[in-house]
C-alpha cells in the first residue's frame, strides 16, 4: 500500500449543510466511560448537550482510576466466553472434523452471511442474500457489507452484524473473515498489511464491490479491526481491476469508487485509496488503530498514513484498563456512530 502524501482539499462539506437522516434504530447496551476526554482532544458533544466539566482533585482521579479498573475486572467473563467459542470453533472442531465431526469455521471463510447465521458461497449475487435487519423494522431501504476482525466465528459475527443493524437501521449482511486461533489470525494479519497470500474475505468483497460497481450500483460497506484492513486491501484490488480490466484512467477510477460509503470502527490498516467516501472512528484508548492503524489524535507517524482523499477520522477516548474492551464493536464503537451523512459532515 502507498504511503505517499496526497494534497488534499477539504475534508468535509460546509457545517451549514442539513445532514441526511437515517432510519431510528435501537442503541445498543449503554457502556459507561471510565476514561475522561484527553486534554489534546476537542471536546465532541450531540447537538444541543452542554458540555460537563471534568472532575478535578485526587478523590476525582482516585475515583476515576477505580472505575476504570472495575470496568475492566466486570468485562473479563465475556471475553472467557469468547475465548471459548473460539476455541470451539477452531482447534476442538479442526480435531473432531477429522473423525466425521463439525467442519472448522476456516470453512466458511470467504462466504456471505446472512439472516439467522445462514452461510451462502461467495458467488451469490448481493440481492439474494437475506440479510440481518433491525430490531424495530423487518423491511430497511439500505444494506451495509460488514466484514469482522480476528477471533470471531460465524456466531460472534452475526451478533455484530444485529448490533450493526440496529444501530445503522439498515439490513446487514456479512462477509466471513474466518478464525484458525490468535496466531494464524494475527499472522493472516501481517500478510494483509503487505498485500501477500490469498485471503478468502478479501477475494469475495472485492469481486462483490467490482460487479456492483460495474452494474452501477452504490454499495455501503463497513470494516471493523482486521475487517477495515480487508476492506483497504480490497478497495486496492479494485482500484486495480479497474484501471487494468477496464482501462480507465486513475481519474475516472476514483470517480467510478466514489459510488463506494466506506465505514471503519478500530480498523488496523493505516492507508485506504482515492475515491470511496470514508468515515473513520478511532479510539484513542483502542491499542488496535492507534499502533497498527491510523493513529491517534497525537500521531508521530501521521505522515506515513493515508485516511483517503476527503476522508473524515473521528477520534474519540472512551473505555477503560481493559484493552479488548476498549477495542469491542458492539459495546463501545457503535455508541459512537452517528448516520454516515451526518458524519461525513464531522456533526459528532
Amino acid at each position: 500500500m502507498s504511503t505517499i502524501n496526497r494534497t488534499r482539499g477539504p475534508a468535509v462539506p460546509p457545517e451549514s449543510r442539513k445532514p441526511a437522516s437515517e432510519p431510528s434504530a435501537r442503541k445498543p447496551a449503554p457502556h459507561t466511560p471510565a476514561f475522561q476526554q484527553s486534554s489534546f482532544e476537542r471536546p465532541v458533544s450531540k447537538p444541543g448537550a452542554a458540555l460537563q466539566p471534568a472532575p478535578s482533585g485526587a478523590n476525582s482521579l482516585l475515583g476515576g482510576i477505580i472505575d476504570a479498573a472495575v470496568g475492566g475486572l466486570k468485562d473479563i467473563p465475556r471475553f472467557i466466553e469468547q475465548g471459548v467459542n473460539v476455541f470451539n470453533a477452531t482447534t476442538v472442531r479442526e480435531i473432531t472434523s477429522l473423525f466425521g465431526g463439525a467442519k472448522p469455521d476456516r470453512a466458511q471463510d470467504g462466504m456471505f452471511v446472512g439472516a439467522g447465521g445462514k452461510t451462502l458461497p461467495a458467488t451469490t449475487p448481493l440481492k439474494d442474500i437475506p440479510g440481518v435487519t433491525p430490531a424495530n423494522n423487518a423491511n430497511p431501504d439500505k444494506t451495509i457489507l460488514y466484514v469482522n476482525g480476528i477471533m470471531t466465528p460465524t456466531a460472534g459475527q452475526l451478533g455484530e452484524m444485529q448490533a450493526l443493524a440496529n444501530s445503522s437501521g439498515a439490513k446487514v449482511v456479512g462477509i466471513h473473515n474466518a478464525t484458525e486461533g490468535l496466531v494464524k489470525d494475527l499472522a493472516q494479519c501481517v500478510t494483509d498489511k503487505l498485500d501477500k497470500g490469498k485471503n478468502p474475505a478479501v477475494d469475495t468483497l472485492a469481486d462483490t464491490l467490482y460487479s456492483e460497481l460495474k452494474a452501477g450500483r452504490d454499495v455501503h460497506l463497513v470494516g471493523y479491526s482486521q475487517g477495515g484492513l480487508i476492506t483497504a486491501r480490497a478497495l486496492n484490488d479494485v482500484a486495480k481491476r479497474l484501471r487494468i480490466e477496464d482501462g480507465l484512467s486513475p481519474a475516472q477510477v476514483e470517480a467510478k469508487m466514489g459510488h463506494l460509503s466506506v465505514e471503519t470502527f478500530g480498523a488496523a490498516s493505516t492507508t485506504y485509496p482515492d475515491g470511496p467516501k470514508y468515515v473513520h472512528y478511532v479510539n484513542n484508548a483502542d491499542p488496535v488503530p492507534t499502533l497498527t492503524g491510523l493513529g491517534g489524535s497525537v500521531d508521530p507517524l501521521a505522515f506515513l498514513k493515508d485516511a483517503g482523499k476527503g476522508a473524515v477520522v473521528h477520534r474519540f477516548t472512551d473505555g477503560n484498563f481493559n484493552p479488548i474492551s476498549n477495542h469491542m464493536l458492539d459495546t463501545l464503537y457503535l455508541k459512537h456512530r452517528v448516520g454516515f451523512e451526518q458524519a461525513r459532515q464531522n456533526q459528532f
